[in-house]
């Protein structure tokens, strides 16, 4: 478990590196707007494409050594943007880099975290999420500002690259030490129904649903962070200083919480937390929206990362806790298709309204809209409030060939 988070806290703080050093480089080459704007499409393009047999191939393949594969792409991709700023090459390679970028973690998110279940006891499932969690926010304070600290240190992004290639090389050494577990062979002839059982299988119980549900749309509507430079110039006046805080601002609130979610005992109605930390989200971000005291929109910046992980840790130890094996990486597929899209299109829709109605409206109408969420949810799916300690959940199994006729219970009844 230790080597676990270690190689994907090296994994995640070369991404951040990536992303922040490609961020700085096509602006200094292009000194265009819109080619920023781009990169989130070229990455995004090739996961709609490849999620869905990227699910499956986690399913049917050592999933270590589809994550080995996937990770050794984006080191190369880092190793040839690497060249492409060390040569000037032009800047649409880059954008041909993004995809294969995007492809790869389409592959490597549903492969390795359905590891997790193979290494260690379902009990210990929650206290490692929070643990993960936690150090996944710790690169996500660190990451971007040891990539701005490197580039200004070298004076260009190009050996920049080079160091978050050696950290995704890092990662794929770890995994070379993890047993490499052949997936159970399936009773029946694989379809292409096979492909998206994961979404069968959400679709069928309603608790994962409503989790998921919630997640997306909360951070769909609760966009605030996309706005934030808007915030910091115009509206709270902090500068670029201040806009570094408040963007740091979440990412502190989720690991404080998280850590401090390790050493506390199960949540022993954790549906019902979660539908209070979401509505909580909701209510810290129209706080935000309406402060024009920066300490105050510090302090709701903060509860929303805090709420935030705590959402984070009940979704995803229910999913690893109700998802049979067989289906993992099929599940976390679809999983991550809904809920990795929602911050780019959270961002748009916050966008989108600030120009037609302005920042503040945006921002304070995302909140209310997610507590309208979080109401609808409460209504349509009763069972997650009910829903009892997760450690206490059993796999749910589907019928092998995921015929119609064939109906799971809730995770409430397991």
């Amino acid at each position: 478990m230790r080597a676990f988070a270690f190689g994907k806290v090296a994994s995640y703080m070369g991404a951040q590196i990536i992303s922040v050093a490609i961020g700085w480089e096509l602006y200094e080459r292009t000194g265009d707007p819109w080619a920023l704007g781009l990169v989130g499409l070229f990455e995004i393009l090739p996961v709609l494409v490849l999620m869905i047999p990227a699910g499956n191939a986690a399913d049917r393949f050592p999933r270590r050594n589809v994550g080995i594969v996937a990770y050794s792409a984006l080191a190369l991709s880092a190793l040839g943007l690497c060249y492409i700023s060390w040569a000037q090459a032009p800047v649409e390679l880059v954008y041909g880099l993004l995809v294969v970028i995007g492809g790869a973690r389409s592959f490597a998110s549903p492969s390795v975290e359905s590891i997790l279940p193979q290494i260690i006891e379902r009990r210990l499932y929650g206290n490692a999420q929070a643990w993960l969690i936690s150090t996944g926010q710790l690169s996500s304070v660190s990451g971007p500002a040891i990539g701005g600290l490197l580039i200004a240190a070298f004076g260009s992004a190009t050996w920049t690259y080079l160091i978050a290639a050696v950290l995704e090389l890092a990662w794929v050494a770890m995994l070379f030490t993890f047993p490499s577990i052949k997936p159970a062979t399936a009773e029946h002839k694989q379809t292409v129904r096979d492909l998206f059982a994961g979404l069968a299988f959400i679709r069928r119980n309603p608790v994962f649903l409503a989790a998921i549900t919630l997640d997306l749309f909360g951070v769909l509507l609760g966009g605030a962070v996309a706005l934030l430079p808007i915030f910091a110039k115009d509206i709270l006046q902090v500068g670029p200083t201040g806009l570094g805080i408040l963007r740091a601002a979440p990412a502190v609130g989720a690991l404080l919480t998280a850590v401090l979610m390790t050493h506390l005992p199960p949540w022993q109605m954790p549906g019902r937390v979660l539908l209070l930390v979401v509505a909580g989200f909701g209510l810290a971000t129209v706080g935000f929206g309406l402060s024009t005291n920066v300490y105050l929109s510090l302090a709701c910046l903060f509860l929303t990362g805090a709420f935030d992980s705590i959402s984070m840790v009940i979704r995803a130890t229910l999913e690893q806790m109700i998802t049979p094996d067989r289906l993992r990486g099929r599940v976390l597929a679809v999983e991550y298709m809904f809920i990795g899209f929602s911050n780019e299109l959270g961002a748009f829709e916050s966008g989108a309204v600030a120009a037609l109605f302005g920042p503040i409206f945006a921002v304070v109408s995302g909140g209310i809209g997610t507590l309208v969420v979080v109401a609808a949810v409460a209504m349509l799916w009763p069972a997650l409030a009910r829903l009892g300690p997760l450690h206490t959940l059993k796999p749910l199994e589907p019928d092998p060939s995921d015929h119609p006729s064939h109906r799971t219970v809730s995770a409430a009844q397991a």
